[in-house]
């Protein structure tokens, strides 16, 4: 009798354990879900609608695909299309799909934890993307593998029959790429909030173009969200790069003009072709 009472002692237990575990993470859930709702409404939510209508992003009869990397833009993505779900003002479908490039296995394990945690049922696949890149261009692997990364993902979303791709890109993610365009490379280009992917089957979409990367993290804060980082062997031991130094400039030139990111950003949708040296049209150069 003993024996038996142990074992209903640990199953009561277990099942209290799971009760917790469950009441834990719904509990987290509402709370994220009612910040959308409240907290954040005016800097997330009313940016990402606001961002979707200027662009036309979403369309009645659209399947889209939200690719999530386990960082905050794309976990805040998945539940910003969640909630406009619910909201029913547009028919559509979204499917949120995730690519395991070779992340270490603790990685892998947060990043479940929080779709458990935030209610998001994500399907994940295996490309061992890092370690072909690593063999394939021991010195230099990082270009290799943002391109196969772009292609392993696109294909899967074209395979799956979707029309739109949406990605977690931010404001500040557009505005340091026009930066890094005309500092390092010389061109005047940006981060599209909607454009054709290179095989022309789907459009690739970013509905967060007008939330800003510090809106982001607060709200990540608040809700007690450690979302994972890019997990990249690589990135982890850079002590410097490129974005980084953006960053860090802008960072400089706002403590002078607090809105110098918004002007950048304006000044990519007023460039007046009377007053350029030259432009590309395509491929093709003009002056």
């Amino acid at each position: 009798m003993r024996f038996h009472g142990e074992i209903l002692t640990q199953s009561v237990g277990t099942a209290l354990c799971m009760y917790n575990d469950y009441k834990t993470f719904f509990n987290k859930k509402e709370k994220i879900e009612e910040s959308l709702r409240t907290t954040y409404r005016k800097k997330i939510w009313r940016n990402f609608i606001k961002a979707i209508k200027d662009f036309d992003l979403i369309k009645d009869g659209d399947k889209i695909a939200v690719g999530v990397s386990g960082g905050k833009d794309s976990l805040l993505l998945c539940k910003l299309f969640q909630e406009l779900k619910k909201d029913r003002s547009k028919n559509f479908e979204v499917k949120f799909i995730s690519m395991n490039p070779g992340f270490e296995a603790i990685d892998v394990y947060k990043f479940k934890e929080n779709l458990i945690e935030m209610g998001i049922d994500c399907e994940l696949f295996d490309a061992n993307v890092w370690q072909i890149a690593f063999e394939e261009s021991p010195e230099n692997p990082c270009f290799l593998c943002a391109k196969m990364r772009r292609g392993v993902l696109y294909k899967k979303v074209e395979e799956l029959g979707f029309n739109k791709l949406a990605l977690g890109h931010h404001f500040d993610d557009i505005v340091e790429t026009t930066m890094i365009n005309m500092f390092f490379a010389g061109t005047v280009k940006t981060m599209l909030p909607k454009v054709p992917s290179t095989s022309g089957k789907m459009d690739i979409i970013r509905p967060l173009a007008y939330v800003r990367e510090k809106d982001i993290i607060n709200f990540m804060k608040h809700n007690e969200i450690q979302a994972m980082s890019c997990g990249c062997p690589i990135e982890a031991g850079k002590v410097d790069s490129k974005r980084k130094e953006i960053k860090i400039l802008l960072q400089e030139l706002e403590t002078k003009n607090p809105n110098i990111k918004q002007s950048i950003f304006n000044a990519m949708k007023n460039i007046n072709l009377d007053y350029v040296l030259g432009y590309t049209n395509g491929n093709k150069s003009k002056e």
